[in-house]
């Protein structure tokens, strides 16, 4: 019989988990203006399996923080929030299908895949220029992002950077792989 994995922390961990958050959240004011770190914390103490994503957001390299707040359904939204791409969600193709299309120097895993097993979403491409209205992301590495159906069924996939002083948005073969290539996430709360 195949053992349950567990996708709760401890009281220890919870604990370094929102100091660590609390921390960022009041470092990155500019992040989250108007929003109050005490309602925060109350929605991370009422669900502790988000903050078992958020800490695997954070184990990655991330550096999740929150970055609005969505009215409409009374939730926070946070998003990795590391100046590079997270380091340990790089080198990863787009999905299961072209990771299972490679048939050598295959990667260890999908930037789809990766984000299921974490209980997070990919960044879309607005998401994904809305992070960049909140500071200079990817310099010197990219990000997959969300990519609309009809581009995937031709086999391909986007990604996205800030040079030049320009978000842009590219395409590759959603088979490519990269070290300076891995995915931004989003979870909400």
């Amino acid at each position: 019989m195949a053992k349950k994995i567990t996708k709760t922390l401890s009281a220890s961990e919870t604990k370094e988990l929102v100091n660590v958050l609390k921390t960022r959240f009041e470092k990155n004011i500019k992040r989250h203006q108007g929003l109050e770190w005490s309602k925060v914390q109350a929605k991370l103490e009422e669900n502790p399996e988000k903050c078992w994503s958020l800490n695997e957001m954070e184990k990655t390299g991330g550096e999740p923080d929150v970055v609005a707040y969505d009215k409409k359904i009374g939730a926070y939204v946070f998003f990795d929030c590391s100046p590079e791409s997270p380091k340990d969600r790089r080198s990863v193709c787009y999905d299961q299908k072209a990771l299972d299309s490679r048939k050598e120097n295959k990667p260890k895993h999908s930037a789809m895949g990766m984000a299921v097993e974490m209980g997070i979403e990919l960044l879309t491409e607005e998401q994904y220029r809305s992070l960049q209205q909140l500071g200079n992301f990817d310099a010197k590495t990219s990000s997959w992002i969300k990519t609309p159906e009809n581009i995937r069924k031709l086999g391909g996939a986007l990604f996205a950077d800030y040079r030049y002083e320009t978000v842009f948005v590219y395409h590759n073969g959603a088979e490519s792989y990269y070290a300076a290539r891995g995915f931004r996430g989003s979870l909400t709360l």
